[in-house]
């Protein structure tokens, strides 16, 4: 009994940890909203400029997504988290610190890649190292933590945030380097994923790391169950001209689509882009529009814990049917209030935010979550990891286009 409950302790903090590169995920993303409004009055920032700055960390996590799955056949999964969160400090000094956009430009890139990188490997390490009984929860830890730390990026952005020292934007960024350093030296105390073991000639080791962490009751059937994965993993298909052959067209259609409809519903406008909208909306000064972005940090925060408790009782179809639904409602009462802004006086504003929030709700419900999950359950496991990665790199590449034509739209 002692045995079980050490088992799930260990594992709780394993995950807790490992998903600080989660929250980081989250942080890095959303701490951009906060500056710009300040990086725009000080350097009067033009839309191609504002954009630029936004795009640039996609751009970086394209190039992080793209060459993870390299990394990995070359390092241990623990070892590339390790390096990812040196990444991620490095990132934020160098954007908390930059003296010129073009330089600003460049660290949002490596804090980019650090994201892409690490949207690979930190979840695969958790499912990797979770006991089968809560391996779904260990993994969605990994999301909400994303979701986490876009809010804490919104409350540090409110908590720096200075009318009258337009240079408060640095220590947004700044801010980064704390979480960063937490997963770094968390990681190094952390037992390397038994599957990994395995499967790169460290068979005893492995076994050993997984009986520390699997329920006693279950460690032989996870042995076999493991060895089974190792096995048809030989027959995966890993060459990707292979997806543009017949049998799998479909297959690359379906998971490129998933990830266009995800992204081109705007949700990441809204993630870098809310201050900006809330000050065109009426919000007096950067401080309260930023604020106000809190109210969808902590939307976003709660529709996803909502998610992950109604996503197997309602099943994917019918979410993701509700989910597009309120978002064009909440889409076109958006659309309706900034056209009508002039004959709506003083109220308009929280219309607007109103209107956000609802459409923040539906989103998190259904197409945050479900994009990846349904590429994982529908693809065999022949093609699974592959088409994973064209979903990912689908996903950033329309981020990036997204939010590199919002402003100018």
């Amino acid at each position: 009994m002692t045995e079980q409950k050490y088992n799930k302790s260990l594992v709780v903090v394993i995950a807790a940890i490992a998903s600080t590169g989660g929250l980081l995920f989250g942080f890095d993303t959303g701490v951009i909203s906060g500056a710009l409004p300040f990086l725009e009055r000080i350097c009067n920032l033009t839309t191609d400029q504002q954009e630029i700055i936004v795009t640039s960390l996609l751009l970086g996590a394209v190039a992080g997504a793209m060459s993870s799955g390299r990394l990995t056949d070359i390092f241990w999964w623990k070892k590339i988290i390790i390096i990812t969160s040196l990444i991620f400090a490095v990132g934020s000094i160098l954007a908390g610190a930059s003296p010129t956009l073009g330089l600003l430009a460049i660290s949002r890139i490596i804090l980019g890649i650090a994201i892409g990188i690490s949207s690979f490997t930190v979840p695969m390490y958790i499912a990797e190292i979770s006991p089968t009984k809560i391996r779904g929860a260990m993994v969605s830890s990994f999301q909400l933590m994303i979701t986490i730390g876009i809010l804490v990026s919104y409350f540090s952005d409110q908590a720096f945030a200075n009318e009258a020292n337009p240079f408060s934007w640095r220590w947004m960024f700044y801010v980064g380097v704390f979480p960063a350093i937490i997963l770094f030296i968390g990681m190094i105390f952390l037992p390397e994923s038994p599957r990994w073991l395995m499967g790169n000639n460290r068979r005893e080791k492995g076994i050993k790391v997984l009986r520390k962490v699997e329920h006693p009751d279950l460690v032989e059937e996870s042995i076999k169950r493991i060895d089974a994965e190792i096995e048809k993993e030989k027959q995966a298909v890993t060459n990707w001209t292979e997806l543009f052959k017949p049998w799998l067209r479909n297959a690359l259609i379906i998971a490129v689509g998933i990830m266009l409809v995800q992204q081109f519903v705007g949700i990441n406008t809204i993630i870098y882009y809310a201050p900006t909208v809330f000050l065109i909306a009426g919000f007096e000064g950067a401080k309260a529009a930023i604020t106000a972005t809190i109210s969808v940090g902590v939307i976003n925060v709660l529709s996803t814990v909502v998610s992950m408790v109604v996503i197997d009782k309602i099943g994917r179809r019918k979410l993701y049917f509700i989910g597009l639904t309120g978002m064009a409602i909440a889409l076109a009462a958006l659309g309706f209030f900034f056209l009508f802004r002039d004959n709506l006086g003083e109220g308009m504003r929280f219309m607007i935010v109103g209107s956000v929030l609802v459409y923040i709700f539906f989103f998190a419900i259904s197409l945050g979550p479900l994009g990846w999950l349904m590429i994982s359950e529908v693809f065999p496991l022949k093609v699974r990891g592959l088409v994973m990665s064209i979903g990912s790199l689908s996903n950033w590449l329309f981020n990036a286009l997204v939010a590199f034509t919002f402003l100018k739209i």
